[in-house]
Parts: structure tokens; C-alpha cells; sequence
């Protein structure tokens, strides 16, 4: 049983509330009525697309949506069931945290069909407790356990997203980077990806307490509400992380243009000193045969010098009175 047949993993609830995990046979065979039946499914994959168009009995607007290439977070009821997509924070080796993963879900009394592309440690979490024999008892606390799990496993991302903020403030303060410009930017750049979907993701679950969904009791929907107040203080953490990296990046330009200014400044006092020794040199013809008093004193040479350094001395004391610099 592997993702080269689709099948990523299945599992049955015995009547004792045991999970015994089961293949592409058991599933086939299985009938409404023998045990809560959860499918997980690699939606890339020919053969679970074959089931979920033509074995499972699901509706093919469900079939296309489990299979859909490009999908936001949403609920949707459907005769007592429920179709629902969320997406959960991307933790796999070598990618980024904000490309985030769909998990699309079917939910309806007795059975439980998810699907997804890439992995999702939150499945990984689920498929642990069944191991430990601490699985969801039925439909409701599947899902309860599903979107908890989604939400566990995106705290420690917004975590480090707020601390690489308060590192970036202390680096201005301290002026202690060069590369503040660029992490500033991957800064901004996953706050805006992980609140792009982590906003509908919000709504997706108002939508599911608000659906008169029967497997759902009180319970369920006080789990469901305490899940969507924390997507909600996410969005609000990360719409602070990104007005804070909003400010950082006003004051670093600030502080770009402030440095530009100040060599233009001085690069124009140098300029201004220059321009009556070039005034002179030029008059000279910079020809040291050209000097006056050159053919009878051997002085005129060094005079002139002086003159010139005087004459920079003389700038410099009018420069400092007028508090040019």
C-alpha cells in the first residue's frame, strides 16, 4: 500500500472504536454500516482518481472537487455532508512554510475520503494517535482533529515569523546587518502567502458552524469555534508582522536616502573647495613656465602653493561659520 497506487493510507473503525488501517481490497468491499471508513488519497494518482469517479459513489461534482488542481479554503454542505477544503502549512524538506498544502475532505456519517499532493504532517499527527490507539471515535471528531491539527502545526511558523521581526527591529536599532533589505523582504514576502489563505481558511470554518450539519453536536462546534478563534489570532499576528515590516522597511529607506544625501552633501563641499583650485590651476595654465615671478624666483612655485592652501583653509573657516557641514 503506497502513493504509486494512490492510495496514501485507509483505515476502518472497528465497533470496539479501534482503527485497523486496511488496502485497496477492504475498501472496495466495504458497505455503509461495518465501521467509520477513512481513505487518503494522492489526488496526482491515476488509480485514486479511477475510484473517485467510478468506485466511490460520491457525487462528481465531489469526485472533481476532491481532484481540483487550484482550490481555496471552503466549506460546502451538501445533504447532511460536508465538503470542505482547508490547507495547512507546507513542512516538508526544502520548501517554504507559506506555499501552503490543500487537504480536501468528505465528510458524511459513516465514511471519510481526504485527498491531497504533497504530504501533511497534520495527517502524519492523526495517523500517530490511531497508532496509539487515541483516534477520532466518528465523523465529527475527525474533522475536529483534522482542522486542531492543521492549526498545531502552524504556530511554530508564525512563532518565527514575529521572532525574525523582532530580530530584524534589533539589527536597525543596533545596525548590525547588511542584508536587512533581504530578509526583510522573505519576511513580508511569507506573511502575505501564509494570510492569503489563512483568511478564507477562517471563513471556511464559520461556514461549518453555521451549516446544520446533524453528526455535528455542541462539542464539535465549541472545538470548531475555539480552532477558528485561533486562525483568526494568526491573521491578526501576521497582519502585525507585516505592518511592522511595513515600518522596518520605511525606516530603512529612511535611512538609505538619508545616506545618500549626506555623501551628496559632502561630495558637493568638495566640489565647492576644489572649484577655486581648478579656477587658479587652470588659469595657470597647470605649465609651471606660466607662473609669475617663475623666470627670476625660485620661490613663485612654492608661493603659489601656499596660496592655494590658504585659500582652501580660508573655505573650510567660511564653510564651518555658515555651518555648511
Amino acid at each position: 500500500m503506497g502513493d504509486s497506487e494512490g492510495l496514501v493510507c485507509a483505515y476502518i473503525q472497528s465497533q470496539d472504536g479501534n482503527w485497523r488501517e486496511i488496502d485497496w481490497g477492504e475498501i472496495r468491499g466495504w458497505q455503509p454500516g461495518e465501521g467509520l471508513l477513512w481513505v487518503h488519497l494522492d489526488r496526482t494518482d491515476e488509480q485514486a482518481k479511477s475510484w473517485l469517479k467510478n468506485e466511490s459513489g460520491l457525487d462528481p461534482l465531489v469526485a472533481e472537487s476532491l481532484l481540483a488542481e487550484e482550490t481555496r479554503p471552503r466549506a460546502l454542505e451538501m445533504e447532511g455532508n460536508l465538503l470542505v477544503n482547508l490547507r495547512g502549512v507546507n513542512l516538508n524538506p526544502n520548501a517554504d512554510p507559506d506555499d501552503m498544502v490543500s487537504l480536501r475532505l468528505w465528510l458524511e456519517p459513516g465514511r471519510v475520503v481526504t485527498s491531497r499532493h504533497r504530504p501533511l504532517m497534520a495527517i502524519s499527527d492523526l495517523r500517530g494517535r490511531i497508532a496509539q490507539g487515541r483516534g477520532p471515535q466518528n465523523t465529527g471528531d475527525f474533522l475536529v482533529e483534522v482542522a486542531g491539527r492543521l492549526v498545531d502545526r502552524m504556530s511554530p511558523v508564525i512563532e518565527a515569523l514575529d521572532e525574525a521581526g523582532d530580530e530584524l527591529e534589533d539589527q536597525l536599532l543596533t545596525g548590525e546587518s547588511k542584508e536587512i533589505r533581504t530578509t526583510l523582504a522573505e519576511l513580508r514576502r511569507q506573511a502575505i502567502g501564509l494570510r492569503r489563505y489563512l483568511s478564507p481558511q477562517r471563513e471556511a470554518m464559520s461556514r461549518i458552524l453555521g451549516e446544520p450539519v446533524p453528526w455535528l453536536d455542541a462539542r464539535h462546534k465549541a472545538r470548531l469555534r475555539e480552532t477558528s478563534d485561533r486562525v483568526l489570532r494568526y491573521v491578526e499576528d501576521l497582519d502585525a508582522i507585516r505592518e511592522r515590516a511595513a515600518v522596518i522597511q520605511d525606516e530603512v529607506a529612511n535611512r538609505v536616502s538619508e545616506s545618500i544625501n549626506r555623501n551628496m552633501y559632502m561630495l558637493a563641499i568638495v566640489a565647492t573647495i576644489m572649484l577655486p583650485l581648478g579656477l587658479i590651476t587652470g588659469l595657470l595654465g597647470v605649465n609651471v613656465d606660466g607662473l609669475p615671478f617663475a623666470q627670476n624666483a625660485p620661490w613663485a612655485f612654492g608661493a603659489v602653493t601656499v596660496l592655494l592652501v590658504v585659500l582652501v583653509w580660508l573655505e573650510v573657516v567660511i564653510m564651518r561659520r555658515l555651518k555648511w557641514f
